[in-house]
């Protein structure tokens, strides 16, 4: 009997590795150290060694990664930050948050991420960062990026919330993981995330030293000598028992990868001849993780696709259904409808299909079957 679908199927997860996380969360109570506790150090040098970075900050979840990386790069009110406006909220929220203004740009139809040429045409005197996010776990095109940041002087924030493990190769060969490319990055270790923890957990990456020394400093409610608080801060770490489930998981990673890049491949070669469905985009210069397998659908009444699945036990989500410069909170006199034509055609037409680490043979031949099946009909 076929296992039910789930969109993220985290217990079946759980299930092979049950024992390890067990222990390492019974280390943690055994040791009654539970804020700042031996395991969140650990966690830290084994992804620093994972990502090749020469820093690792935990903090409490992918949110505050951006916003404390915001912080520690002492912008201030009417400052411009660039990103893209197809993506979640948390991008442009942080900015706001903090008096900054977020300035959206279209995207690539192809990949989804940021556009270089909408990121040019935004840049203005007051533009003082870009924040791209490598969208559903592939990254965006970070040389062109960087090589466009030093030529106006700009920091480079990478949302890598959604792309851990994956790697980008530079033209000359260079081969470097989400996140560690720009000035800072930021990660988030949300349950559902490639790399998730059991609760909310995030973590910032940088390989400048004094960077990191700040945005320690700014997590820890802007102490560097205990009681003596230099910067203005706030209080966001990684627990200990997150950590000890981190910990466990870190070193499955690269196989969690595999199973997902496994799934995508099943959903690619299962629509291939479908000329209403597209598949997925994969950029020659950097490796596609799948946090979501996500399709473009032509001419297909999307709702009613998502109805027929769900009446087949089949989960399919749309990430995300209005872009930023859209939504009720972020409205502002510079942008209207109409103004980013493919964040906005995107919007209309894309559809994320059950992704994780744990889909078999069985269900994706369902799942495809049941996709191919509405469409034909129609």
């Amino acid at each position: 009997m076929m296992k039910p679908i789930q969109m993220v199927d985290l217990k079946s997860q759980y299930e092979k590795i049950k024992l390890q996380i067990n222990a390492g969360i019974q280390e943690v109570i055994d040791s009654a150290v539970f804020i700042k506790g031996g395991k969140v150090v650990e966690f830290q040098h084994q992804l620093e060694e994972y990502l090749h970075v020469k820093h690792v900050i935990p903090v409490g979840n992918g949110t505050d990664a951006l916003q404390i990386s915001l912080m520690a790069l002492g912008f201030r009110p009417g400052d411009e930050i660039i990103t893209p406006t197809f993506t979640f909220i948390a991008t442009a929220e942080v900015v706001a948050l903090l008096g900054l203004t977020p300035v959206v740009v279209d995207v690539d139809p192809d990949t989804f991420n940021i556009s270089l040429e909408s990121i040019r045409a935004a840049i203005t005197s007051r533009t003082k960062a870009i924040v791209p996010v490598h969208l559903f776990g592939q990254n965006a095109d970070m040389e062109a990026i960087l090589d466009l940041a030093r030529e106006f002087d700009l920091k480079v924030i990478e949302d890598a919330c959604q792309s851990i493990g994956s790697v980008y190769t530079f033209s000359d060969g260079r081969v470097v993981h989400s996140g560690c490319m720009g000035d800072i990055g930021c990660t988030s270790f949300f349950p559902s995330k490639n790399l998730g923890c059991y609760g909310d957990g995030g973590a910032i990456f940088t390989n400048n030293d004094e960077l990191a020394s700040k945005i320690q400093a700014i997590a820890n409610h802007g102490m560097v000598v205990r009681y003596h608080h230099d910067l203005v801060g706030v209080n966001s770490r990684l627990d200990s028992i997150q950590a000890a489930i981190l910990d466990v998981k870190l070193k499955y990673l690269d196989e969690y990868i595999a199973s997902r890049q496994r799934a995508a491949a099943f959903y690619d070669n299962a629509f291939a001849e479908c000329d209403k469905i597209t598949i997925p985009y994969r950029n020659t210069n950097s490796t596609h993780v799948f946090h979501q397998y996500t399709i473009k659908l032509n001419g297909v009444d999307r709702s009613a696709l998502q109805n027929y699945l769900s009446e087949l036990g089949i989960p399919a989500m749309v990430y995300y259904p209005v872009p930023l410069h859209l939504q009720k909170a972020y409205k502002n006199s510079r942008y209207r409808e109409g103004d980013f034509p493919i964040a906005e055609m995107l919007s209309s037409c894309v559809l994320s299909l059950p992704m994780h680490t744990e889909l078999d043979d069985e269900q994706l031949e369902y799942i495809t079957k049941g996709v191919l099946e509405f469409i034909e009909k129609k």
